[in-house]
């Protein structure tokens, strides 16, 4: 049954956001649906040998995405933070760098760039 809403959150989601962020979890109420999302700890581009500590999250961000069945719909996202341990550099994921990637759609790239810049 996993599988299966997994599937259906990869539809609702923009495309791709599932390869970088991992949900955590949703709220209704009166102000629409809430996404909560939470980068993956996947090292990112050019760091990949070298050992990191995950130093946590970044302020949440919040983005009005999409209605969804007349819902209005915000992602709450929160970004990862790293330390790299051999010389003590705190490090985010250049979202510049991942929209330029092979695997990004253009739809991902673009909601990436307008929320980190």
């Amino acid at each position: 049954m996993q599988d299966t809403y997994q599937t259906l959150v990869q539809f609702l989601l923009p495309e791709g956001l599932l390869d970088y962020f991992e949900l955590t979890s949703v709220n209704t109420g009166d102000q629409g649906l809430q996404i909560y999302l939470e980068e993956k700890n996947l090292p990112p581009s050019g760091y990949e040998k070298q050992q990191l500590e995950s130093k946590g999250f970044l302020p949440e961000v919040s983005i009005q995405d999409f209605p969804i069945r007349g819902q209005k719909v915000v992602l709450c996202i929160k970004r990862r933070k790293w330390e790299v341990k051999s010389t003590g550099e705190s490090i985010t994921r250049d979202w510049n760098l991942v929209q330029k990637g092979a695997r990004m759609t253009t739809e991902f790239g673009t909601f990436l760039k307008g929320i980190f810049g």
